[in-house]
Formats: C-alpha cells, structure tokens, sequence
C-alpha cells in the first residue's frame, strides 16, 4: 500500500514529513515526487538534484511540466530516472532504513538505507540554510559492518542551478565501517555550496571492496 503523505512537495519540508512518517511506515509506502519551482505551496525554489534526493526515498515520481525544464535540466531528470531504476530494491525492498540527523533538531537532515547483507548502502545528507565561513561537518552512518571495507563515492557535481556544471565530478574514497559509523562522514562546505547552497544535498554511495 502507499499513502499521500502530504500536499506540501517542498523538498525541504520533505524532509520533516518523510523523517517523521518512517517511524510509522516503510520508505516504499511514501509517495514522494519532484515537484516544479517555485513550489506551488511555499513559492520557495530548491535545486532539482535536492528535489530528487529527498524523493528516491519514498515512492519516487515526477509532478511538474517537463516541457518547461531547460536542457540542463532535462539531462539532470534522465541521470535520476536511471540512479533510481538502479537503486530502487536497495531503497524501497531490500534496505533498512536508519535516522541520522533529525530536521527538527538542527540544519541538517541525514538518513542512510543499508542492504541486508551490508555490503552496499546509500546515505543522504540534507542542508536547510548555507553558513558562512562554517566548518567542515561530519555524520556518523549505520547498520554497516565493521570490518568490511567499503568504497565511498559521492557527486559532488554543482548543482544546474548554479549555472558552473560542467563534467561529473566525483569524490570517492575507502573506508572501514567501524570508521564510517563512529568517526563518520567528512562534508566538505564547498560541495554543499556548489550543491546550491540553500537547501543543498549531498548522497554518498557505499559498496563493499571485494
């Protein structure tokens, strides 16, 4: 079964709704879409990367007119449709779901799904408001095991909105779990900057090293 959470498809009120209904329900009965900006709601604009980073986890969809999406856009849109085709079992069927961050605590959002045999797993970290001259974060993950090494990649791509796309940059790294889960995740500043800023997210792919 699935259930229309809410009205409200603001990615960054997304994620108290999606944060708060996971206590309750599982990720794949949340219906979760991209919606236009500025939302029809809030009237607030937030990047489409954001957008869909909040989405995969729920049902995951589209609900704005594709016909007024730049190029840009439209190829963002095409790289989503695939990340989710890719992930979607790990999401929605075979992950379990980890609260990281709460939005109702501080700036930042986090949750983490985790395959049963923990050898993959995705992270998704959420920005509310950019700081200036703030320091470097870090979160601590979940479920993993501690002593599989996992390769760590993250996008960190600027955002279409910032008009400074050029080619896909990713950052990827090792690391142990044990690490990952007590010392955590670096984020650096600048990735959330060149991620829009406001309302910026990042997600961080994890894959056990055979």
């Amino acid at each position: 079964p699935q259930t229309w959470t809410s009205d409200d498809t603001d990615a960054n009120e997304r994620t108290k709704i999606q944060y708060g209904t996971s206590y309750v329900y599982p990720v794949v009965s949340m219906g979760s879409h991209v919606s236009a900006v500025p939302n029809h709601q809030l009237f607030r604009t937030t990047p489409i990367e954001t957008r869909a980073a909040v989405a995969y986890f729920g049902t995951f969809g589209y609900e704005l007119d594709l016909n007024l999406l730049s190029e840009e856009e439209m190829e963002e849109v095409k790289r989503q449709i695939a990340f989710m085709k890719q992930y979607r079992q790990l999401i929605q069927v075979d992950g379990d779901f980890y609260r990281l961050l709460s939005p109702f605590e501080g700036n930042e959002t986090a949750w983490q799904v985790v395959s049963q045999d923990k050898k993959e797993s995705i992270a998704a970290f959420y920005q509310r408001l950019n700081k200036v001259n703030a320091s470097w974060l870090r979160f601590r993950l979940q479920g993993l095991d501690s002593e599989k090494l996992y390769e760590v990649s993250c996008d960190v791509t600027p955002a279409v909105c910032t008009g400074k796309q050029a080619e896909r940059k990713v950052l990827t790294y090792q690391a142990y779990g044990d690490e990952l889960m007590y010392a955590g995740i670096p984020v650096d500043r600048q990735y959330l900057t060149d991620k829009g800023g406001d309302f910026a997210a990042l997600l961080f792919l994890l894959k056990e090293m055979e």
